[in-house]
């Protein structure tokens, strides 16, 4: 017998009702914090939040960049690099990327616009596509950038990656916490006393409140204390005694001492907050200006080419966001692309209910077998993961309850 709705789990920390926001498709669902070192798949606990007009906070911050006075945000970020630029040779600014759309158009605007001497870094994919690595090496080699990748121990990689999987259901958790780690450490290590990420947080429903110019907490990258610390789900002490791994095995994936870190003269921005960002401009000047290409099919999961192509388990990670919360990668997608004012709402709701939740077969038989699990664990997984708010069982198949196109199985 069907339990009542207020008696439904949530799992994850999220909000028992589902609510959607009235100008995009996002729901209340999606976490909106940053990915930490927790030991539950219940790590993300802010949410995004739906205000009491129904409007989520990603599209909040889509307003206020209307109103913004780029001009006087470009005086500022101009004035933050004179500050820093250096004329004898040596790197000036550290940016982080793959070579994707977003990075090859900031590593290119601080170098050919704005003078700067940027060293490029990068915590190459899990699986590297074809085209992926083909973006990568046309942002150096068309672009003209110098570039240290991060190849990190590939056999800790499998297993943290898998890991990730049977604990967090998370195929992309210990990759994004290496990505997140590795520039501050590269900056310290290479006296390089400014990074840049790209777009701000709050393009995506991360709470506003956490965007501003720069992060000036740089606790965000630290490590306090290496016994609370956990990659895969599993503590570094486990990983250790358990699993046969050395201490040295981890250091790629965690981050700086946070004594080291806060003595540091680093500087951590996002461009975004300086000159206004649009993700669909940010791929028509990589094209133009470092060979950027598209992926040569749609994507499955979602109608777009060229978002996050790089890696063959992106696909995959996707996917399980969509067990997990109820969101796909149309959802991201076309969310954004109401924001920016590129789709209308009712074509975002059309190209969500056709896309959404898709499964990515293309390269799924390949990722199964790179990190040594069976296809039927994974799918046993997914049921496990699955959150009794969000989906009901009926005739043998899983069904969201509740849907921004109101056809779900509780709607």
């Amino acid at each position: 017998m069907e339990r009542k709705k207020e008696e439904l789990e949530a799992k994850y920390g999220l909000p028992r009702e589902v609510k959607f926001c009235e100008r995009c498709v996002i729901s209340n669902q999606r976490p909106a914090s940053a990915v930490e070192f927790k030991h539950t798949a219940a790590s993300k606990k802010v949410t995004m939040n739906i205000d009491s007009e129904g409007i989520c906070d990603a599209c909040k911050h889509a307003e206020e960049k209307e109103r913004i006075d780029w001009k006087k945000r470009e005086d500022e970020l101009v004035k933050l690099l004179d500050k820093y630029r250096k004329n004898n040779g040596d790197y000036d600014c550290l940016v982080p990327g793959s070579g994707g759309k977003d990075s090859a158009y900031q590593a290119h605007v601080l170098k050919y616009k704005y003078g700067m001497h940027p060293l490029t870094v990068t915590w190459p994919p899990i699986l590297y596509t074809d085209y992926g690595y083909k973006n990568f090496k046309n942002w150096i080699d068309v672009g003209g950038f110098d570039n240290l990748s991060l190849n990190r121990n590939g056999k800790v990689m499998k297993l943290l990656t898998k890991l990730s999987i049977e604990n967090l259901l998370h195929p992309f958790q210990t990759f994004m916490l290496g990505q997140k780690n590795m520039g501050p450490k590269l900056a310290m290590k290479f006296g390089i006393p400014l990074i840049f990420y790209g777009e701000n947080e709050a393009e995506y429903g991360n709470p506003i409140a956490d965007n501003a110019t720069s992060l000036r907490d740089k606790s965000y990258f630290a490590m306090n204390n290496l016994d609370e610390m956990f990659l895969g789900g599993v503590s570094i002490k486990d990983l250790i005694g358990k699993y046969g791994l050395q201490l040295a095995d981890l250091q790629a994936f965690l981050p700086a001492g946070h004594k080291d870190l806060e003595a540091s003269n680093i500087e951590v921005h996002y461009l975004g907050y300086y000159l206004k960002w649009t993700p669909q401009e940010s791929y028509y000047y990589a094209v133009e200006h470092t060979g950027f290409q598209a992926r040569p099919f749609r994507t499955q999961g979602t109608y777009s080419k060229y978002n996050s192509i790089d890696d063959k388990i992106d696909d995959l990670h996707y996917y399980t966001t969509f067990i997990k919360f109820g969101i796909g990668r149309a959802t991201y997608d076309a969310s954004q692309e109401i924001r920016n004012h590129h789709l209308t709402r009712e074509e975002g709701l059309a190209l969500v209910k056709r896309f959404d939740g898709e499964f990515p077969d293309r390269y799924f038989k390949e990722t199964m077998e790179y990190i040594g699990m069976e296809t039927e664990h994974f799918f046993e997984l997914c049921d496990k993961f699955r959150s009794p708010h969000l989906w009901a069982k009926a005739n043998g198949e899983w069904k969201l309850r509740h849907t921004v196109n109101k056809d779900g199985a509780d709607d």
